[in-house]
Order: C-alpha cells, then structure tokens, then sequence
C-alpha cells in the first residue's frame, strides 16, 4: 500500500466533498446548477462511458450490442424504481406540487455506486503500476468534483433536507475510499467491467435527460439554465 494510493483516495474524498459543498452553498440557483448538472451527465455517456464501452469491444472482441443491452437494462431499471416509488394510493393532481424525497436518495445511491467502482478502479491502476494507477487517480478526481455536484443537486432537486443531502455527500465522497481498499480482495474482469459501464451509461441518461433537465426547467426556464446546459457540456 503506497503513499500515492493513499494520496489519491484521500483526494477523491476532498475534490467530491468540495463539489458538494458549492451545489449547497448556491442553492438558491438550483436551476442553474440542474442544468449544469444535465450537460455534465450528458457529456459523461457521449465523452467518457461509450468511447470507453466501443474501446473495451473492440479489444475483446465482444458485439457492442451486449452493451448496449445494458444500457437499455440500465435505463428502464432506473425508470421503473422511480415510478414504483412514485406510486400513491391517492391522486396527487388533487394536492399542489409533490416533490419525492425517495427519488433524489435512489438517484445519490446510484452515484456513490459509481463512485466506488471509480475507487476500484484507482486500486487495480495501482496494483499494476504506481504510473497508470497515477494516471486513473488523476481522472477520477478531475471529475469528482462534478460527482459531489451532481450528488447534492440530485437531493435538492426532490427536495431532501441539507443534512439528509450532506448524508449522502459524505457516502459519496467515501466510497471511492472503500472501492480502492476493496481491491485487496477482490478483482473485476473486463467482460463485467463493460457490462456496468452500459448500466451506467443508462442510468446516467435516464436522470439527465428525464430528470434532471426537465426539472431544470420546470420554474425557472430561462437562457441562462441553457447556456449552463451547454457550461456543462464543454467542461466535460
């Protein structure tokens, strides 16, 4: 176990808790934020999730289709929890605005997931070689950021409260830490590796694009939530 293992953890740590920290503190732009968040999550599966899946095919020889599968699993999976946890045995038409609390918890709970297989992926570099476990830290932590972000507006987007949201921000920022360290007894093989990254892919276009957009827009439309979609984009 090296320094620069440990280093690199402990820095995922910081970069998501910081990233976390600004989506509380600017609150009261939560729109921009959401819309911020959108164009990062977009960009996530176009820029990084499907050149990597394409990459891993064609160096296993595998049909993208498998995939692709996965991503529709991933897709409609996230889907249904949502709309299951939605279901009222009464009409919510007859009541005002319903924000579901539940929805933005599942939606956190799927990126720590995330997050720890970025932990994984940090300790299996580092087993290799200290250059390329070097190399993985510094990509996972330039986008940490982005993960406590996305984390924390997720929660106040269905209206958690800022210490059920700080909660699921520190599991975050944590969990990178457990995934690195759990690499010490197990390993992932490449075929399960691009299985997940099709999961994810899905789950990450299902809220970006189904929630997070929308509700970007839903009270406080505007150019501005549209210039910090495409911010969004081009940071990533």
């Amino acid at each position: 176990m090296s320094l620069p293992f440990i280093f690199s953890l402990i820095a995922a740590v910081v970069s998501t808790t910081c990233g976390g920290l600004v989506a509380l503190r600017y609150k009261d732009k939560i729109h921009l934020i959401l819309g911020f968040t959108a164009g990062v999550l977009l960009s996530v599966v176009a820029f990084d999730l499907l050149p990597e899946i394409f990459s891993l095919t064609k160096e296993l020889a595998v049909d993208a289709i498998l995939p692709m599968i996965f991503l529709v699993i991933g897709f409609l999976l996230f889907h249904i929890a949502e709309k299951l946890l939605l279901i009222h045995h009464t009409h919510e038409d007859q009541y005002g605005e319903h924000k579901h609390p539940n929805v933005g918890v599942l939606s956190a709970l799927a990126l720590a997931g995330h997050s720890f297989l970025d932990g994984v992926g940090i300790g299996i570099g580092f087993h290799i070689s200290a250059t390329l476990g070097a190399v993985i830290a510094f990509a996972v932590v330039a986008h940490d950021f982005s993960d406590g972000l996305n984390t924390v507006s997720l929660m106040l987007a269905h209206k958690n409260t800022d210490r059920r949201s700080l909660w699921l921000l520190s599991v975050d920022a944590l969990a990178p830490v457990v995934g690195g360290f759990s690499t010490f007894f197990f390993t992932i093989s490449a075929g399960q590796t691009l299985m997940y990254l099709g999961f994810f892919a899905g789950f990450l276009l299902y809220i970006g694009a189904s929630d997070i957009l929308p509700e970007a827009h839903s009270q406080n439309s505007s150019w501005k939530t549209i210039v910090a979609t495409l911010v969004g984009v081009i940071f990533m």
